[in-house]
Formats: C-alpha cells, sequence, structure tokens
C-alpha cells in the first residue's frame, strides 16, 4: 500500500499496526539521510545511534504529516528526519569552544572577503587573510566543516524564520513569499559560484549524491568535497546574511 493510502488510514484510526508499517516502510529514507550526515561529521558517534534519531524525526513525521496538504510525504519526512539528527547532534554539544572560535573567525573573514572579491574567492586569498599557508587552511576547513552540514533549507530557515516545508504557508501567504524570494535569491547566488563549487552544491544537496560519490565524479578526494563544500556554505550564508540583516 503506497504512503498515501497508509497514512490517511493512520490519520483516521492511529492505529499502532499501521504506524509500525510506515516505519518499516519508509526506514530506507532514515538510512540514507544518516548515511549522508554520518560520513559529514566528525563524530565518535555510531551510524546506528544517528539512525535511531532519523526514526525519532520519522516518527514525527508520521504523527504530523497531513495528507490533505500539498505536500509530498517523502519531502516531509526527509525535512523532519535531518531536522531530528541535526538537533541531536547539537544537543550533544561535542564540538570544542576552540573549533567555535575558529568556525566563527573562517565565517567573518568570508563575509569581510566577499564584500571585496564577491564569490570569486578562493583558498590562496582566504588563507593569505587568515595569515595561514595554504596547506594550514585546508586542515583548518576541515576542522570546522562540522559547521557546514547543515543544508541549504536551514540557511534559508535562519535568515528567514521560515521552515522550507512549513505547511502553515497556506494560511500565512507573506511566509511563503518571502521563503520563496529567498530561494530564488539562493539559487541564483549558487549559479555564480565558481564551476567547481557549484557542481558539488548542486550534486551535493540537488542530486543528492554523498562526498565519496562527488569525490569520484570530480577525480578529488573526499575531504577535499568536504573542504569546498565547507567553503562554499560559508559563502552562501554571508550572501543571504548580507540582505537579511
Amino acid at each position: 500500500m503506497a504512503n498515501n493510502e497508509l497514512l490517511k488510514l493512520y490519520k483516521k484510526s492511529k492505529s499502532k499496526e499501521i504506524k509500525d508499517q510506515l516505519i518499516v516502510e519508509n526506514i530506507e529514507l532514515v538510512k540514507i539521510i544518516a548515511g549522508r550526515l554520518y560520513h559529514s561529521y566528525n563524530t565518535n558517534l555510531e551510524y546506528d545511534d544517528i539512525v535511531s534519531y532519523g526514526i525519532l524525526g520519522l516518527i514525527d513525521a508520521i504523527d504530523k504529516f497531513d495528507p490533505d496538504k500539498n505536500v509530498k510525504f517523502e519531502t516531509y519526512a526527509n525535512f523532519r528526519i535531518r531536522g531530528s539528527i541535526i538537533d541531536h547532534l547539537r544537543s550533544l554539544d561535542w564540538v570544542p569552544r576552540s573549533i567555535r572560535q575558529k568556525h566563527k573567525k573562517f565565517e567573518e573573514v568570508v563575509s569581510k572577503l566577499q564584500s571585496i572579491h564577491g564569490l570569486d574567492i578562493d583558498d590562496e586569498i582566504l588563507a593569505k587573510e587568515l595569515n595561514m599557508s595554504l596547506e594550514e587552511f585546508k586542515n583548518f576547513l576541515s576542522e570546522v566543516s562540522i559547521f557546514s552540514v547543515v543544508s541549504l533549507d536551514d540557511k534559508m530557515s535562519e535568515n528567514t524564520n521560515f521552515n522550507i516545508i512549513s505547511q502553515d504557508t497556506e494560511t500565512r501567504p507573506e511566509s511563503s513569499y518571502i521563503q520563496n524570494e529567498t530561494k530564488k535569491i539562493l539559487l541564483k547566488t549558487i549559479d555564480r559560484l565558481p564551476e567547481r563549487e557549484k557542481m558539488i552544491i548542486k550534486l551535493y544537496y540537488f542530486s543528492e549524491l554523498t562526498y565519496k560519490e562527488i569525490s569520484k565524479i570530480l577525480n578529488i578526494s573526499e575531504s577535499r568535497v568536504s573542504q569546498i563544500h565547507t567553503k562554499c556554505i560559508a559563502k552562501l550564508k554571508s550572501s543571504l546574511n548580507s540582505i537579511y540583516t
């Protein structure tokens, strides 16, 4: 039975058996999202722990999803699963204070250079501004990469106070308008990124490939993909902040 049919039955009956069936039929989605985040975060957590956080998000999605809304369950569940995993990882607060300070400094430098050079700031320019060698800068990027795992949707939410998969947009047209305008700005900004950076963002977020898969396509190391992704997220966040702050 398709998700939508099961969800309609569950909404009416609140049957534990139907809920369990929905969890089983959507567990692969949880594993895919958990796998992507597991390989992106520098954490000592086991993969199974991250899957368990994702399952909590899936259960939340099943309980809160409204089949009558014009949103696919898979899209809504993806948002809830990813959010649950990231929220749990953040709540553990396992990121050292020194790394937080480095990341804050990195974002400040990106914002400063972007106001001068636009989006075309490369590793050499950033390394020079941070008084680092190129090798030191690449290691620095690897350290702060844990902060760039949040999705582009999260970056939009940070600046607009709306979730991209919000189910309230029908009753809040102004929210929907701002959200859509933000998405347009973000997509235009992505298209202005240097070619390899743009490709990594599109492969990771739109094609939903892992760092490992992207590294094979671009013939670079997995760690290098992570470094470039970190730099891209800082650029995109700076672009949105310049508009909304």
